[in-house]
């Protein structure tokens, strides 16, 4: 079964950067498309990225877009979140999961194998 932990997050000030990375045991990443959720306290799920399984598309929300950047590493079997340009609006806990219908919806219903998530936090 596969199982994702997330790695990375922390605490930055506005306009810093941070990577987090999406580990991934028991099955191979790139069998599926890998998405970015982040989770304000006592708010939905949010999509923020996602690559799919052939990692030739990548999606992302319009809040983040131009700032954050997927990639996976296969070797690694290991996904990866870039993040610059920080503000205190993506403050949240960040987690990773796959879509194993390959489609990155934008729905975290469709994503399974939920990471234990990794907190970042901008602030000044």
């Amino acid at each position: 079964q596969l199982q994702l932990v997330e790695s990375g997050g922390g605490s930055v000030q506005p306009g810093g950067s941070l990577i987090l990375s999406c580990s991934a045991s028991g099955g191979t990443l790139a069998n599926y498309a890998t998405g970015w959720f982040r989770q304000a306290p006592g708010k939905d799920r949010d999509a923020g990225a996602c690559m799919n399984a052939r990692a030739d598309s990548t999606s992302y929300a319009d809040s983040v877009k131009g700032r954050f950047t997927t990639s996976r590493d296969p070797a690694q079997n290991t996904a990866y979140l870039r993040m610059d340009n920080l503000t205190p609006e993506v403050t949240g806990l960040y987690l990773c999961a796959v879509d194993p219908d390959d489609s990155c919806s934008g729905f975290s219903l469709h994503y399974g194998s939920w990471g234990q998530g990794n907190q970042v936090n901008v602030s000044s």
